[in-house]
């Protein structure tokens, strides 16, 4: 048995009661950065916990953190110091293979520039998480894939390619292809960025039906009244977490 296997095993019996306690959790977690001018700190001593079907929207100034702390919460970055903890995996302890391996399965990522393959129909473009991770039988794809376009209201546009589809339309194909390997966490950064407020609201009303149906979900967004939405806001502010009240939520 490799090394590899053997860390995912013996993981598996070390996370188990982590995992029922919370979706995300982050203990102490610092991130520093070294530059020509010196050390920056994007995260100092970060303690955060979302529980599973949470809407939590994260909001701060340009600067704040929030990109770093969405970065740690999906392993692409990993904390200089500190744990973080997503859906019972520790996923600072991941090599950058695991991460990525993870990260597909776990992990549903919504980006504000929608980041669609322009040579993929809507269809295409939602079936591509599951050939790259190997998820759902082959001939079942298309249809699991067509199933979530009418989830997020598209199914009519399957097989349109993104040129051919409204900025409102490619998001919600890329909400589709965020749950195409049913992860437990959806992060959005700044999903309604490009939006119309209207079709900005509607997407905050698709990640609030998920929310109710079991899917956690933290959302980077600077619009104060789409946040107001979530159950729970929480403002980053120099590197620090502050509960929506102003109240330090970390040491």
């Amino acid at each position: 048995m490799g090394k590899g296997r053997r860390f995912w095993l013996e993981e598996a019996v070390d996370i188990a009661a982590k995992e029922a306690a919370w979706a995300v959790e982050l203990q102490g977690v610092c991130k520093t950065y070294v530059t020509g001018a010196g050390e920056f700190s994007a995260l100092k001593g970060v303690n955060l916990t979302v529980a599973a079907g949470e809407f939590v929207a994260v909001i701060g100034k340009s600067g704040s953190g929030k990109s770093t702390l969405i970065n740690m919460i999906t392993g692409i970055d990993r904390p200089t110091a500190g744990e973080v903890w997503v859906a019972g995996t520790p996923v600072h302890r991941l090599s950058e293979n695991q991460s990525a391996i993870w990260r597909g399965r776990t992990v549903g990522v919504v980006f504000q520039f929608f980041q669609l393959l322009p040579t993929l129909t809507a269809l295409e473009n939602v079936m591509l998480p599951m050939d790259f991770c190997n998820v759902h039988a082959w001939e079942e794809r298309p249809q699991r894939a067509l199933d979530l376009l009418e989830l997020v209201g598209v199914a009519d546009q399957a097989d349109k390619l993104p040129a051919n589809l409204s900025g409102g339309q490619q998001q919600r194909v890329a909400i589709a292809r965020s749950l195409a390997n049913d992860p437990p966490l959806l992060v959005a950064d700044e999903p309604t960025g490009n939006l119309d407020t209207q079709t900005a609201e509607a997407v905050i009303a698709l990640f609030k039906r998920l929310s109710q149906a079991g899917k956690t979900i933290i959302m980077v967004t600077h619009d104060g009244e789409l946040a107001r939405q979530g159950s729970r806001i929480v403002t980053v502010a120099e590197g620090r977490i502050l509960e929506a009240d102003g109240a330090a939520a970390d040491g």
